[in-house]
Formats: C-alpha cells, structure tokens, sequence
C-alpha cells in the first residue's frame, strides 16, 4: 500500500511539475510581448512581383467576394491574384476569370492544402513571381499590405507572417475566438519576434520567397497541418520567420461551438502529430545548435490553452481531497497564473468592449469543444476538415 502511495505522489508531482512548466513558457511569452516591435517599413528600392495565393475547397460564394477585395490591392508592382479551385463548380470558375483571377483546377483523391499549393506553384514555376502570399479564402488584406510585405522582403527576409485579426465578431463565440487569435498573436508571434525568435506560421496571411516557398512544397509530404511542417522545415533551414505585428490580414471568425471543434480536431491531430514526429529531432538540433527548431517542437509538448485551463481548474478542486502530489495551494496559483497571463495577452482595446465580458460565458462550451476535440483527432487523418466560411465584411475596430 506503502508503495502505491508513493506511486500516486511522483505521479501528481510529475503532473504538477509539467503543467507548472507550461504555464511558465506561456507566462514568459506573455510579458516580453507587452514590448513594442519596430514599425513595419514599406518603402523599397525594387517593387517585387507577387503572387496571391487562394487554396479553395469547395467555397464559391466567399471566393469571389475575396477575390473582388484582393484585385483591389493598391501596390506599385505587378502582382495576380491565382485562385487553387478543388470543388468548385464551374460557373464559378468563369465568375472567377471574368473578374481577372486566374484559376488553377486541382483534382485529389484525398484533398490536402499543401498538394494543392504545391501543384499550383509547380504550374507557376516559369512565370516570374519574387513572392507568394498565402490566403485563405475569407481573406481581406488590409490596404497597403501588398507594399508592406514587398517592404519586408526589401529587408532580406524569406518568409513573412502578417498580423491575422479578426474580420468579425458578431456572435459571443466569435468574439471569444478573436480573442484566441489575439493571444496566439501576442504569445507565439509578437512574444517570440521580440527576443529574436521567429514568428509561429498560422496558415494564411504569410508571404514566402517564391522559389523557396516551392522548394518547401516540394518536399513538405501529405499532413494535416502544413502551416506546422513549413514552420519546421524552415527551421531546419536556420531561416527566420518575420512578424509584421501592424500589417493585417482580416480572417473571419468560427460563430459557433460545433465548428469550433471541427476547426481543434484537426489542429490538435496536428500538434499530435508533429509531437511523434520531432520530439526527439528537437533534441538533437539544440545539440547542434538550433535552438529555433527546439522551441518549435517544444511547443508540440504544450496542451492547449482551453484545455490547460479546465484541467487546472479539476486539478485544483481535487486537491481539496486528494492527499497525494501538490497542495491545493498550488493548483490554484498556477490556474490564477493562467489565467493573469492570457489576460495581459488580450488586446487593450477589448477590455473596453462589453462583449468580452459577454464572451467569457463561452469559455466553458469552448473547452468542451476541446476535449470532444481531444477524442476525435482520428477523423482528421481520414478526411479534409474544412471550416467552412461565410461572407462576412470586416468590422472596422482600433488596433
């Protein structure tokens, strides 16, 4: 009896311990992001041609809307807007030409964005194109983003992360999801850009040297998260991912709790699957110096934050009971911790909008959704869970 007791201390000491490490990566990305990050630039000597990229999966009404908006972009240089159109119907595909896109048909057994962007890209090849900017297709690009990404790269850099905001916030749901956006921007993004790490990808509103983004889809492979095998393909490549903290690309925002859970499956069937993938290449590359590709699969052991906040909150209740690992004392500061560092990481300007504090209501369907999610990672890795979309026009707030 002696013996499972003391069992059950190192394993709740062992949870303690991981969880407590946790909540102190995210606590520190929290505070040095409250920094401020130099201005984007957009002036240059060399105005580069771009590609816009929209990879589209069976959406004929939002695409030609954003489409419209991203033929509109004001930029000194030449840039096309290319449309990658798995599913849509044909008359879509006219609209789409007659507005001056250009369509790229792909055709898949099993559908993924990263064969679809490499397909398109190969057919692109001999075209010119300096850049490729990735959308996805509910999309708006803020005004000038064109100029600031041409900016960036005038700089040197590779690979480029704009500032994906919320398009719209219409519903308590959706406000409760820009907020996630926001915390993901300040924590993995802005956080990492100001010690000098490189900006997490998020999958849209990213900007990449042509040539090397189609070396990258070349050899990405068939994957659930793409935007995840770039971010570590690029970090085996030593190369730094730019953040433009005031350069935005409007995406809209999940309205209920049901696709809320279709969108986590697939993100967390990615994170499981990049955690088997490069736990111990992680290690190895820190030995040779990269600590860059460490931190990425570092962040594969991190649970995710909805998650992490129920769990505390069971591990703290239970404690009051359970004579085994940390006091309650302790659950309850790391939960209070949590939470302080997901509030500094919301922006400043939502505080003022009552429907943040309407929003919070919405935390505990959120964090169900989760752990439904949790249960249901296997779908993912048998069909493309698209989130689908609807037109929605961006709500104009102050950053």
């Amino acid at each position: 009896m002696e013996m499972i007791n003391g069992f059950l201390d190192i394993l709740f000491w062992a949870l303690g311990i991981y969880l407590l490490l946790n909540c102190a990566y995210l606590a520190f990305f929290a505070l040095v992001g409250l920094f401020n990050l130099p201005k984007s630039k957009k002036e240059a000597d060399t105005y580069r041609k771009v590609v816009v990229l929209f990879p589209t999966y069976q959406e004929n009404v939002v695409i030609l809307e954003s489409v419209k908006t991203a033929l509109k972009q004001p930029y000194q240089g030449a840039f096309e807007v290319v449309v990658i159109a798995d599913g849509l119907q044909p008359e879509t595909i006219i609209h789409l030409k007659e507005l001056g896109a250009r369509v790229i048909e792909v055709f898949f057994e099993k559908s993924t964005k990263g064969k679809a962007m490499q397909f398109a890209m190969n057919q692109l090849a001999n075209n010119g194109f300096d850049i490729a900017v990735v959308l996805d297709v509910d999309n708006v690009m803020s005004d000038e983003c064109l100029w600031y990404i041409n900016g960036a790269f005038e700089k040197g850099n590779k690979v480029v992360q704009a500032h994906r905001i919320a398009k719209n916030m219409d519903s308590s749901f959706a406000f409760l999801d820009a907020c996630n956006e926001e915390v993901n921007n300040h924590l993995f993004r802005k956080g990492h850009a100001v010690v000098g790490l490189s900006a997490a990808l998020i999958g849209s509103g990213m900007a990449f040297e042509f040539e090397y983004f189609r070396h990258l889809l070349n050899n990405i492979g068939e994957t659930v998260g793409e935007d995840k095998q770039l971010d570590f393909m690029i970090a085996k490549d030593k190369i730094e991912v730019a953040y433009l903290n005031d350069v935005y690309v409007y995406d809209e925002k999940i309205e209920n709790a049901k696709v809320f859970t279709k969108q986590r499956t697939r993100w967390i069937a990615s994170q499981v699957e990049f955690l088997k993938k490069y736990a111990f290449e992680g290690l190895a590359q820190l030995f040779k110096g990269n600590f860059e590709f460490f931190n990425k699969s570092l962040q594969t052991f991190l649970v995710p934050r909805m998650l992490l906040l129920a769990l505390l909150f069971v591990m703290a209740a239970q404690a009051f009971f359970n004579p085994f690992g940390p006091s309650y004392r302790f659950w309850i500061a790391l939960f209070l911790s949590l939470c302080l560092t997901l509030a500094i990481a919301v922006p400043k300007r939502f505080y003022t909008d009552k429907r943040l504090y309407v929003a919070l209501f919405q935390i505990p369907r959120a964090m169900l959704g989760m752990m439904v999610a949790l249960f249901s990672i296997g779908k993912a890795k048998k069909s493309f869970m698209v989130t689908p979309h609807s037109h929605k026009p961006v709500e104009k707030e102050t950053h």
